[in-house]
């Protein structure tokens, strides 16, 4: 082979890489970048404005921002008066659980309470006439002692005698045994308490046996 036609083969040669290394090239321009490089839109950026919502300052967007804002209050109205109401019930419900056991414990002390006072009253029977010399003096201070701490232990446990001589005649509280001509007392008043009465807490627990004025 001539030194000119391999001359010529060489210069074909380099012309066909150089072809192939254009090619290349393009190709890279035109494929896609990753989606690691693909830029990323800011949220100031003219597009995501475009996107991001718009408050509608129309007369019918007002009227329509009016009306979730009524009706947004109208519930915040209703639950605000049901969280009340349930406030009250509660409260009406502990007063009504703290009456019961109040009225509970006031019976059974009562039914306990009332066994006793036949004995108190036999004490305060024998106080009425108690001699104040000698060796029965000595007994009626015992006797008297041991009254006054009877009622210590009925007060203890909210049981008062009740205080009905003087008073106006009341059929809630007293039992009329006797009527007595008086011209010192008004009609229907208590003249003398022949049997003490006797409250728990504020409820009669033993109506007083009165005489009480014609």
């Amino acid at each position: 082979m001539s030194k000119k036609k391999k001359k010529n083969m060489k210069a074909e040669k380099i012309m066909l890489e150089e072809a192939l290394e254009g090619e290349s090239v393009v190709e890279d321009k035109d494929q896609p970048q990753s989606e690691s490089e693909a830029p990323i839109e800011s949220a100031d950026s003219p597009e995501a404005a475009k996107e991001s919502p718009k408050l509608d300052l129309s007369p019918e967007g007002i009227m329509e921002i009016q009306t979730q804002l009524e009706e947004s209050h109208a519930k915040a109205v209703e639950y605000l008066d049901g969280w009340q109401r349930a406030r009250a019930d509660f409260a009406n419900y502990k007063k009504r659980v703290e009456r019961d056991r109040v009225r509970f414990h006031n019976d059974a002390v009562g039914d306990v309470a009332k066994r006793y006072l036949p004995i108190v009253d036999d004490l305060e029977r024998a106080l009425k006439d108690k001699l104040k010399e000698g060796d029965c003096a000595t007994l009626a201070d015992g006797i008297e002692l041991i009254f006054r701490k009877m009622l210590k232990v009925l007060e203890a446990d909210g049981i008062t005698p009740m205080e009905a001589e003087g008073e106006i005649f009341d059929p809630n509280f007293h039992e009329a045994i006797v009527k007595t001509e008086s011209d010192e007392h008004e009609c229907e008043q208590v003249i003398e308490v022949l049997q003490q009465g006797y409250m728990i807490g504020d409820r009669v627990l033993r109506p007083a046996q009165v005489r009480i004025a014609a």
